[in-house]
C-alpha cells in the first residue's frame, strides 16, 4: 500500500510523511526492555552462568582437540565477545537508571505534596485546639471537654470525677 504524502505547505509543525521508516520504536517498551537487560546483568545466577562459559572456552580452546579449536590462545573472539557485552551492557544500565531516578523523583514529590497536606492538616487542627483552649476558662469546661473527646475516641473510659463534674443534662 502506498504512503501519502501530506504535503502542508502551510503548516510546517506536522510532518510530510507517516511512520517514514515502516517501524514503530517505544521508548518506553524500550525502557522497560533495558531495565530487564539491567537486571539480569547484575544478578548471581548470570555471574555464575557466565563464569562457567568463560571456563569450559578457555578449556575446549586450551586442551581441546586441535582441528575443532575455534579460538586459539589469546582468545581474540572471547574478547570481542566481552567489548561487545560491556558497550550494550553499559547503555542499557545507564537508561535503566535513568528511568529508576525519574521515579524516585515522582515518587519524592508525592511525598513532599503528602507531607505538605500532613503539615497543614496538624497546623489546623493545632490551631483549633488553642481556640478551644483560649475558650475554656474554667475546670467545670475543661472536665467536660475531655470527658466528650474521650468518649468520641474511645481511648479510655470515663473517669469518675470527670462524670461528677459534667452536668447531667449536657450529656
Amino acid at each position: 500500500m502506498p504512503r501519502k504524502l501530506r504535503r502542508s505547505s502551510r503548516d510546517l509543525s506536522t510532518p510530510r510523511y507517516g511512520d517514514r521508516f515502516g517501524y514503530h520504536y517505544d521508548p518506553e517498551g524500550f525502557g522497560r526492555f533495558s531495565e530487564r537487560i539491567a537486571h539480569t546483568l547484575g544478578t548471581a545466577r548470570f555471574l555464575v552462568i557466565q563464569t562457567v562459559v568463560v571456563i569450559c572456552w578457555i578449556c575446549w580452546n586450551s586442551f581441546g582437540p586441535d582441528g575443532l579449536r575455534f579460538d586459539p590462545w589469546q582468545f581474540i573472539l572471547l574478547n570481542l565477545i566481552f567489548s561487545t557485552q560491556a558497550a550494550y551492557a553499559a547503555p542499557l544500565i545507564l537508561l535503566a537508571e535513568t528511568r529508576q531516578a525519574d521515579r524516585d523523583r515522582r515518587e519524592s514529590a508525592e511525598d513532599r505534596r503528602r507531607g505538605a497536606e500532613v503539615k497543614a492538616d496538624l497546623d489546623y487542627i493545632a490551631r483549633e485546639l488553642a481556640s478551644l483552649r483560649m475558650r475554656v476558662v474554667d475546670a467545670e469546661d475543661l472536665a467536660r471537654v475531655e470527658a466528650k473527646l474521650d468518649r468520641l475516641l474511645g481511648l479510655r473510659e470515663p473517669r469518675d470525677d470527670a462524670d461528677a463534674a459534667v452536668d447531667p443534662g449536657t450529656r
